[in-house]
């Protein structure tokens, strides 16, 4: 074989690997845009570049499997429904009382599950793997109750940020379909014939919603590194 011989299946060699690396990658970029959905376009706004928000994304998957994540058992899923409906309640007489609360249940079903208790943005990082979809309904609501916390928050908010909790909540309760009891009258994602006619209304709101949370989330930090807690 001649030399130009040589550097031209060299060349062709080169370009399949080429291929196939790139062939890879786009499936990888596919595959982390299908699973995260909304959460990938806001990691790619926040960090400007594509590969960036894929590496971003890649190390929350590998911080999660170090946890020990289980679903709830029977009991546990009864005892957060029955503290869920008292929220509900509350939210009739006391909507401002009650997003504190709905929020602090959240956050204890997540430890009950094996999430780490952290900071507010790394709880909903660590969330996104498992609940990419459902992740920004707890955004929304959190940006709510942190708004709340500063008067700034009127009672549609609120009612708005407790349908947001309500969709996360009944996705972390939920029992696994096998063991789930066959004789349950009703489903932790059952709701009001009203609220079920309100979602249809939301769902125009969620989308504008999302953007604006996601622009005050990006002021606070490059303000003074910190997410505002409640």
């Amino acid at each position: 074989m001649n030399t130009a011989a040589a550097i031209l299946v060299a060349l062709v060699a080169l370009a399949v690997v080429l291929g196939a690396v790139a062939y890879v990658q786009r499936r990888k970029s596919q595959r982390l845009r299908a699973h995260y959905g909304a959460e990938y376009l806001v990691a790619v706004d926040e960090l400007g570049d594509r590969r960036k928000a894929e590496a971003a994304l890649k190390q929350r998957e590998k911080r999660v499997e170090t946890f020990h994540i289980r679903p709830l058992s029977l009991e546990e899923a009864d005892r957060f429904a029955a503290r869920w409906r008292k929220v509900q309640a509350e939210f009739v007489d006391d909507p401002r009382s009650a997003i504190g609360d709905a929020d602090a249940v959240l956050g204890e079903v997540m430890r009950v599950r094996g999430y780490p208790v952290s900071d507010f943005e790394q709880r909903a990082d660590d969330l996104s793997v498992e609940h990419p979809k459902l992740v920004t309904h707890y955004r929304i609501a959190h940006e709510v109750a942190v708004r709340h916390a500063r008067g700034e928050a009127d009672t549609e908010d609120l009612r708005q940020a407790m349908i947001h909790y309500r969709d996360l909540f009944a996705d972390l309760v939920e029992p696994p379909v096998d063991s789930a009891r066959q004789d349950e009258p009703r489903t932790f994602r059952e709701e009001p014939e009203d609220e079920r006619a309100a979602r249809v209304r939301d769902e125009e709101y969620e989308r504008d919603t999302v953007h604006r949370a996601d622009r005050r989330r990006r002021r606070d930090r490059s303000g003074d590194g910190r997410t505002p807690h409640v």
